[in-house]
Formats: structure tokens, sequence, C-alpha cells
């Protein structure tokens, strides 16, 4: 099956989620073999007549639904490969990690290196170290290579509520999600606990900063990268109390603002001329974030005249 590898025009790599290993190593070397490369999740599972003379990779780990898969329909099957970019094969090697780590390289790597065998799969790997530790099994080095990101087109919209803002935190979550899939050039960056981080677990381009001390907050917030600003708020009793002050880590930030339309935001912003008022609706607010993130002339005029009323 190895010698199979040069041969191959269809490429399934197989993966638990987008990750750098497939990104650095697995793609650029199927870039250099040439032929179609397909990035499937371990629940993505083909049809077996749709395995003919295509090569599998795997990218560190085995699920069990495709080994199945493979072992069913291995005659059809022009390779078979696993990459490793860690050594997931000695147990003493990930004995010191977490548990839950080395039981799931337990179940989904090391486990696997016997059936790996059996079917003449082939092994890539990532060092030399790796290469010379598995000689025996004759594998294949493969070299990092960069990703062709284009920096200077990606934009960061942040919301930074504390715990109390939990109400405005799940009501971005559909807002989010929109935008992100409209537009592939923009990240959100939010402040919260786990909770948090389980809420936006599965949305992709959302990161989740740990809370943290007000000077260390400001700190943060004196590092340029941060475009667009959110403070939505929610028609409620705690938060007829609350003051704009939010306007200003935005504007200090660099960053223009979108506010929830009311009392509270209407007392320092004026819409269109130092940031936009919106009511709480969230179709109001993915335009305004795809607006703004595609008129940067607009957002310079936002941004003067939120400066001019620090």
């Amino acid at each position: 099956m190895k010698s199979e590898l040069d041969n191959t025009n269809r490429w399934l790599v197989v993966e638990e989620g987008p990750n750098p290993s497939t990104d650095y190593f697995v793609l650029p070397y199927l870039r250099k073999k040439g032929g179609q490369v397909q990035r499937l999740l371990f629940c993505d599972l083909p049809g077996g007549g749709e395995l003919e003379g295509v090569g599998i990779i795997f990218v560190r780990y085995i699920p069990r639904q495709w080994q199945y898969l493979v072992r069913k329909n291995l005659s059809k099957l022009s390779a078979v490969h696993l990459f490793i970019d860690d050594d997931l094969f000695d147990w003493s090697a990930f004995a010191g990690l977490s548990p839950r780590y080395q039981l799931k390289i337990l179940h989904y790597s090391w486990s696997r290196q016997w059936w790996l065998k059996s079917i003449s799969a082939g092994l890539l790997v990532s060092t030399p170290y790796l290469y010379h530790k598995y000689q025996q099994w004759s594998p294949e080095l493969l070299q990092a290579e960069p990703m062709d990101v284009k920096r200077d087109q990606s934009l960061t919209i942040f919301y930074h509520g504390s715990a109390s803002h939990i109400g405005e935190i799940r009501w971005l979550v559909p807002v989010f999600q929109e935008v992100i899939q409209r537009n592939s050039h923009l990240n959100f960056e939010i402040i919260g606990d786990g909770r948090i981080n389980k809420l936006f677990r599965g949305v992709s381009r959302v990161q989740v900063i740990h809370p943290m001390k007000w000077p260390t907050y400001l700190s943060m917030m004196r590092r340029p990268g941060r475009t667009i600003g959110l403070a939505p708020l929610l028609d409620s009793s705690f938060n007829k109390a609350r003051s704009y002050t939010k306007f200003f880590d935005i504007t200090q930030a660099g960053a223009v603002g979108i506010y929830a339309e009311g009392e509270i935001y209407g007392r320092v912003i004026r819409h269109q001329k130092n940031g936009l008022l919106l009511p709480m609706q969230a179709s109001a607010w993915v335009e305004a974030i795809l607006r703004l993130a595609e008129d940067k002339p607009l957002r310079e005029k936002l941004l003067t005249g939120a400066e001019q009323c620090l």
C-alpha cells in the first residue's frame, strides 16, 4: 500500500477539527503530491462507494468508526497513513500529561498502532526524533511550512462584558455566528470563564479570554489590534443603573463602537458621528458589524468623532 503513495490522485485528510498539524505539515505535503484534497471531521463518514482509489491520512487520531470504514473498504483504498507530531505510541512519553489527555491518546492513537501495521499503513512524522525512533516502520519525514495567511485582512471585534452581562453575551451568540459565516476575515474576542467558553464552543474564530484584574485589562487594551467594540445592553432592572464607560474602553482601544440604543449610551453617542446607536435587534447588529468592517473611511470618521469626546 505504501508504494501507491505517489500514484494517489485524491486524498481524504481525517482530523478531529481544524488544527496546526494539518495546516503546517499535512496540507503542504499533499500540495506537493498534487491531486484533490478533502478535509473531513471524525463524524464526516463517506460512503464505501466514494473510496475507490482514495488515499486516507489520519491526523494524530483514528476514531473507531473510521477504523471500521477502512477495514471494510481496505481493498478500495490506494493508501492509508497516520501523521503524528508527538510521540503518541510510547506510553512513557505521554505518561506525565493530564489523565484526560492520556486517555485520549491511548484510545485514539496508542491502541491503533498494531492495527495500522496489520494493514501496512504508512507513518508520516514531523521531526527527525520521531523519524529515527520509529525507523522500523520506514516513516516519511514531513517538513513544516508556513500557512498562506493574509494578516492585513483580519479584523477583531470585541465585547468585554463582566459576568453580570451574561444576558448580553448569550444575546451575541447568534450575532457572532452569522457574522462569522458571512465574512471570513472577522474574528471575535470576548471575556468570560468556562461557562462562556462552553457557550461559544463550536463557533469558529471566537477567542474567549479569561477574566482579569483591572490593571491587567488596561494594559491589554493599550495594545493595538481591536477594530470594532460592541456594547449591547438588554432592558433589565439591573442595567438601568449602568453608565456608559464602555464608550471609554472602546475608544481608548482605538476602536469604533456599536452601542445599544437607549438612555445610557444615548447620553454620549451621536449616531453616525462618534459611533453607531442601534436597537437591540440581532439582525441590525449583524448588518452594522459587516458594514463597518467593509467601510474603513466610516470607521476612521467615527473614531475621530469619539476621540474628540474624551
